[in-house]
């Protein structure tokens, strides 16, 4: 039985493009994600973030429902008010 990390990995090898774009997945599910669980931990509600951060609650729950995909202003725009910080590495 394959699991979703053995898919993730096949589509990797086989398919460059489809690794970039896998990669390029992975890695916004995860940033996202960092910001839910910290909005989470610090008890502050979708409508609450929004109102910190000048933007409707509905564009917050569309990020967080990865409906929609978030300019870096908006990203650090989210961030800031959770006392969250972006940093860029190296690939390799």
């Amino acid at each position: 039985m394959r699991t979703w990390n053995d898919y993730k990995k096949h589509i990797k090898d086989i398919d460059k493009a489809g690794k970039e774009e896998m990669e390029y997945i992975e890695n916004m599910a995860s940033i996202i994600g960092s910001i839910i669980d910290h909005r989470n931990a610090l008890g502050i509600s979708q409508r609450e973030l929004a109102s910190m951060c000048g933007m409707p609650q509905s564009s917050v729950a569309r990020i967080e429902s990865y409906k929609t995909t978030p300019s870096l202003d908006t990203l650090l725009r989210i961030m800031r008010p959770l006392g969250l910080m972006l940093y860029v590495s190296e690939i390799k």
